[in-house]
Formats: C-alpha cells, sequence, structure tokens
C-alpha cells in the first residue's frame, strides 16, 4: 500500500502528537473538594493546625521511626529517584501525619491515587501538589502566599484537611475520604485509596528474634 505525500505528513503528524501525548504526565485525578461554610472556631482551629512547624533535624534518626522510614523509602524509589529527596519526602509524611492523627500509610494511598507522587500535578479542578489541595483552602484557613506546591505546605494542609473530615464524619474512613475527594457517598474513590494502601504502603516490622527457653544465662564470676 503506497500513501500520497499528503496522507505522509498527515501520519507523520498524528504519530508525533501521540508521542508527545505519550509524553506528557497524566492529569491528576483529585475531584473538586466542595467548599464548605466553617464555624469560625473550626476556621481558628484549622489555621492553628497549619501554622508552620518544620519537621525537627533529627527527626528521622529516632529508632522508633527507623524500620519504618527505610521500608517506605525503598519502597519509593521507582517514583523519587534521588535518595536526599525521598528521604526529605517521607520524614515529612510520617511527622505531618502523625501532626494531625493520621496513619502516614493511608496519607500515602492518598497521595500515590491523588498526584503518583507528582509534586507540581494538577487536577481539571485545579487541586494542587502531592495532596491535591483546592486552593480555596489558603483563603479559607491560610494566607494567599502560601505555596501549594512547596512540599511541607501541601502535606501540611492536606493532613489538616483530612483529620477535619474524619472528626467531621467521627473517624469514619471511608465517608472521609469521599469528602476529601467531593465524592460522598460514593465507593470508587475510597476504594482506590485503601486499596493503595493495602498493596503497597502497609508495614508490619518484624518480631524481635525470640530467645530459646534452652538458653541457660552465663555466669558471671
Amino acid at each position: 500500500m503506497t500513501f500520497s505525500g499528503t496522507t505522509r505528513f498527515a501520519l507523520g503528524a498524528a504519530v508525533t502528537a501521540a508521542a508527545l501525548l505519550a509524553l506528557a504526565p497524566a492529569p491528576a485525578l483529585a475531584g473538586a473538594q466542595v467548599e464548605e461554610s466553617l464555624a469560625p472556631s473550626v476556621v481558628a482551629g484549622l489555621q492553628r493546625a497549619i501554622a508552620d512547624n518544620p519537621v525537627p533535624a533529627d527527626y528521622s534518626n529516632q529508632s522508633r521511626l527507623r524500620p519504618w522510614l527505610d521500608e517506605m523509602s525503598r519502597r519509593l524509589v521507582p517514583k523519587l529517584a534521588d535518595p536526599r529527596s525521598r528521604g526529605d519526602f517521607i520524614a515529612t509524611v510520617h511527622y505531618e501525619a502523625e501532626r494531625a492523627g493520621l496513619d502516614p500509610q493511608l496519607v500515602l494511598g492518598v497521595i500515590q491515587h491523588e498526584s503518583n507522587f507528582r509534586k507540581y500535578a494538577i487536577s481539571s479542578a485545579d487541586a494542587r501538589g502531592y495532596m491535591q489541595v483546592m486552593p480555596f483552602w489558603m483563603k479559607l484557613i491560610g494566607t494567599p502566599e502560601h505555596n501549594l506546591f512547596h512540599l511541607r505546605t501541601n502535606l501540611r494542609y492536606g493532613c489538616v484537611i483530612l483529620r477535619h473530615y474524619l472528626d467531621t464524619e467521627n473517624g469514619d474512613v471511608f465517608r472521609a475520604l469521599g469528602r476529601y475527594n467531593g465524592s460522598l457517598g460514593r465507593p470508587e474513590y475510597p476504594n482506590a485509596v485503601l486499596a493503595a494502601m493495602n498493596q503497597n504502603w502497609v508495614f508490619t516490622p518484624a518480631a524481635p528474634a525470640k530467645v530459646s527457653a534452652l538458653a541457660s544465662p552465663i555466669a558471671v564470676r
């Protein structure tokens, strides 16, 4: 089969366009969180919660955290290749999750489904960053100067907002996730986030080695 010059040109253009489309970052999957009217006391509480409080310099050196941080860092290599950036990221996830009273593994599930660990992701609803935070939250509980593409700022907002929805739903994770995505009452988003968490981010530390009952203590003389 032969093609005319015009047809060959059109086919070439189509192939080039397809290649460029394949290289383009996939759109983020965030829905449109609903901007709600909040009581002044709730706004004040959320404002206090997002007040800047950097990760302590020695946070990653805590013996209770090292196994989890090391394992999560290993799992994140395909997403975040640079060791220093990866270490910074996973320590910040853990710190901000604990600060908000959340399971950091749930937060990783949210990030995976929302942005697939892309710092500069923007959804069709204009949600931004790792946890796909809607800009209206800056007006509601923050300031216009806040940068939702900044690692700590994005995770701080995302964790505080998810905590707020958990409190609103009396601890019901399924419904809180629905609110976070703007799809309350539908199962697709909560199921996807929980599946991402359970399949990729649940970590069970190894049990300490048991001392044999037959071993006898060494006498000190």
